[in-house]
């Protein structure tokens, strides 16, 4: 059972990694009992804040910020958050997890959610559940999928003549990333501005009642073996064993790199135009891993699920959309409101909403089951709110430059259901229910019903 959270440095951009708890259908009866009690429990919450990272962590190439893991809205949520940035040439050394996780880049930023217990790095030593990042910048992704082909190769039929290594891609503003647990994966910035990223996840408890992370940087994996024993299994001399186990590296998880480096990957239109074949052709169910694309651009506005002139737009991500969150058990939403401009009151049905703000200002509200205002606040860019499974929210966006914001769903195919609107709970009452349950007249139901003809996104009218 993992008892602490170590958290890698990223140096590419602003990250936002989530880790899930597993999935109900991998639960006994029992098992779901107990987490609904616990839950019940940790979401008997009297007040929400929106929060900023409590601890900053400085690497060679970028910096972490923490999250408090002890905040009861994150153990309501079962996560954690994590900010780092990544400088200009910075690499985020390889690292891998028992949790899959999903990356949003946000103007070269970049999300990852991962999804159970633990996270170990080949430079540091992760154990953690539930993870956000966001990314800031662009760069270049690299996953490493155990039992997958070396696809990309250079000149030479040798090995020795030639590099071979598995498929890369370049991350970009509006990207979501995601990766299988298990998987190694390593992110370049071979950009000119630095890349932040978000994480946030949920270390289980450990016996002794430690949560969240304790330090930036953990030991190297390597560091465990005998110098013999790697330079047996490697067949190198001692003292490529030496550098590897690093004992005398104290750059952190995010180094610098002296020149720039030089991958085998296709150029920018080939990847794009094969992006667009697999969303014309890929019904999600022919596909291994191997060949499973690990990244979809969602901030796209001709791929927007809910638009609205002068108002905004609401785009979802779930596992039909993106095969690979159906794996992940993770959902993403990205929402732009133009200033002045509100999103209905909802709440979700089956995730909580893990709503991070990448720019602009706004109030939001956040009503729990029994009707208490939790929450009654502004938020603005780089700050982080808890929405909690079944409490009702409200966002609206200031006059002055709007709102914009990514959430991270703790369910693959997260539903809501709408207070107002055409598709609301309201809208589909009888009228007669409406005017006994609230005392309303006849017309005063119809207008309470038909008053906002929208469906999610708009620009409030006051009637007097």
């Amino acid at each position: 059972m993992a008892t602490t959270t170590k958290p890698v440095v990223l140096s590419l951009a602003l990250c936002l990694l989530f880790l899930a708890r597993p999935s109900s259908a991998q639960q006994s009866i029992h098992e779901r009992q107990r987490r609904g009690q616990q839950w019940r429990h940790e979401c008997d919450i009297q007040r929400l804040n929106a929060l900023e990272p409590a601890r900053r962590f400085r690497a060679e190439a970028g910096v972490v910020e923490v999250w408090e893991p002890n905040d009861e809205q994150f153990r309501c949520a079962g996560v954690v958050a994590v900010r780092y940035v990544i400088e200009p040439r910075g690499l985020l050394l390889p690292s891998f997890t028992n949790a899959p996780y999903v990356t949003y880049v946000v103007q070269g930023k970049c999300t990852k959610l991962i999804n159970l217990i633990s996270l170990n790095s080949f430079m540091g030593n992760i154990e953690v559940v539930n993870h956000i990042n966001v990314y800031e910048g662009r760069g270049v992704q690299g996953v490493i999928v155990p039992g997958c082909p070396e696809t990309f190769e250079s000149g030479g039929r040798s090995e020795s003549s030639g590099d071979r290594h598995q498929r890369l891609f370049r991350v970009s503003e509006g990207d979501v990333i995601g990766s299988p647990s298990g998987v190694v994966q390593w992110t370049y910035n071979d950009g000119e501005t630095p890349i932040s990223f978000f994480l946030a996840g949920n270390p289980q408890q450990g016996e002794r009642g430690e949560r969240g992370p304790r330090e930036v940087s953990g030991n190297n994996i390597f560091r465990g073996f005998d110098d013999e024993v790697l330079a047996e299994i490697f067949s190198v001399d001692a003292e490529t064993v030496r550098r590897v186990k690093g004992e005398n590296d104290d750059r952190g998880c995010i180094i610098r790199i002296e020149q720039d480096l030089e991958f085998l990957y296709p150029g920018w239109e080939e990847e794009e135009e094969g992006e667009r074949r697999m969303m014309r052709f890929n019904n999600g169910l022919e596909e291994t891993f191997c060949a499973l694309s690990f990244k979809h651009k969602i901030d796209v506005p001709s791929r927007t699920d809910v638009f609205t002139e002068h108002a905004g737009r609401i785009t979802a991500l779930n596992g039909h959309k993106f095969p690979l969150l159906h794996f992940l058990k993770l959902g993403v939403e990205r929402g732009v409101l133009y200033r002045n401009a509100m999103l209905t009151p909802h709440w979700n049905i089956n995730a909580h909403s893990i709503m991070y703000v990448t720019r602009g200002t706004g109030r939001i509200q956040v009503a729990c089951e029994s009707g208490q205002l939790v929450f009654d606040g502004r938020v603005r860019e780089g700050q982080l709110l808890v929405i909690p499974q079944n409490f009702v929210v409200v966002k609206k966006a200031d006059e002055q430059e709007g709102l914009q914001w990514v959430a991270f769903k703790t369910n693959d195919n997260a539903m809501i259901s709408p207070l107002a609107g055409r598709i609301s709970a309201i809208r589909a009452m009888p009228e007669e229910v409406l005017m006994n349950s609230y005392g309303l007249s006849r017309d005063e139901a119809r207008r309470l019903k038909c008053g906002t003809q929208e469906l999610s996104v708009f620009r409030p009218q006051i009637n007097g």
